[in-house]
């Protein structure tokens, strides 16, 4: 099982509090260093203020060599689908072939008000163009134009530059809907992820997907399975009790909904999920400071996940 960690810039983080994260995650052989695309804080100040997804994802780039990067997930009514697929293959090129999108429809109302960003009451159309137009952008033969008539789009003889150096470049598509991000994510997506769930719902989650997939005549087996859940742990109960207090959480609601408590408990709860067939988890971290967090998680509990 891979273990990611994943982060909230938007709460207060600046460019260097990421890099310096995502250079740890490195160090220790964590699989990814993702970041939510998010531009206003859910609760406190933000302080310093909000970062860029994809320029800070460029810089860290080209100050790691090993590890993925990605969103967990980029919001479609951020950016146009042309500069999206644009962006993202730079990036992929700035770090050799490392880069993951992660797409979504984007839910948070206010910072779409906030800095000026339409919100549609209707979004999943805008999604599924968006994921038609960049794939179909990468996936042009080079030499070939690509044009894309929509609802929501227009793209007129495009040259479909540049591409990505993955091809396929992974996509991630998450949500916790019945029937249509299971569709899409059958139809576009490398990884299904669902994203801060009730524990009980991940394995009925993970089996719509599939079902998904045998609809679309593609084999489930192709696609990752993921969660990405709270971390704070400790390898004692005062440690967690005192990481769960940096976070502003109760330790119980923690243990209920994340990777959380002592070292045992942690890898009890990783071996549930490895059991419904999760392929990787995403390790929310909130304090990005305490780096000993990571130091614990990978010398503790990630030798004996196998």
């Amino acid at each position: 099982m891979d273990l990611r960690i994943f982060i909230e810039p938007q709460q207060g983080a600046s460019y260097d509090d990421q890099l310096r994260v995502a250079q740890a995650a490195e160090r220790l052989g964590y699989d990814a260093f993702f970041r939510s695309d998010h531009f206003l804080a859910m609760g406190g100040d933000g302080l310093p203020g909000p970062t860029d997804s994809w320029v800070t994802l460029g810089g860290i780039a080209r100050e790691t060599s090993t590890i993925r990067l990605g969103t967990l997930v980029t919001s479609a009514t951020f950016r146009l689908p042309g500069l999206l697929a644009i962006q993202v293959a730079q990036v992929d090129a700035m770090s050799g072939g490392r880069v993951e999108l992660g797409l979504g429809a984007g839910w948070f109302e206010r910072e779409h008000a906030a800095y000026g960003f339409p919100f549609p009451a209707k979004r999943f159309g805008l999604l599924t163009e968006q994921l038609e137009i960049v794939t179909g952008l990468w996936t042009t033969p080079a030499g070939e134009t690509f044009s894309y008539d929509g609802e929501h789009y227009t793209l007129v003889d495009s040259p479909a530059l540049p591409k990505p150096v993955q091809a396929p470049l992974p996509i991630v598509i998450g949500g916790n809907g019945p029937s249509r991000t299971p569709a899409l994510a059958a139809r576009f997506a490398a990884e299904y992820n669902t994203s801060f769930p009730e524990i009980a719902d991940i394995p009925t989650r993970f089996d719509t997907v599939r079902a998904a997939a045998e609809d679309a005549g593609r084999d489930p087996g192709s696609l990752k399975y993921s969660a990405a859940l709270v971390l704070a742990v400790g390898k004692d109960e005062a440690e967690f009790t005192r990481r769960a207090a940096a976070i502003g959480r109760e330790p119980a609601e923690l243990r209920e909904h994340g990777i959380a408590g002592t070292v045992p408990e942690a890898l009890d709860r990783l071996a549930q999920l490895k059991e419904w067939g999760a392929d990787r988890v995403y390790l929310q971290v909130l304090d990005l400071a305490d780096l000993d967090h990571l130091e614990l998680v990978a010398a503790e509990i990630a030798p004996h996940l196998g």
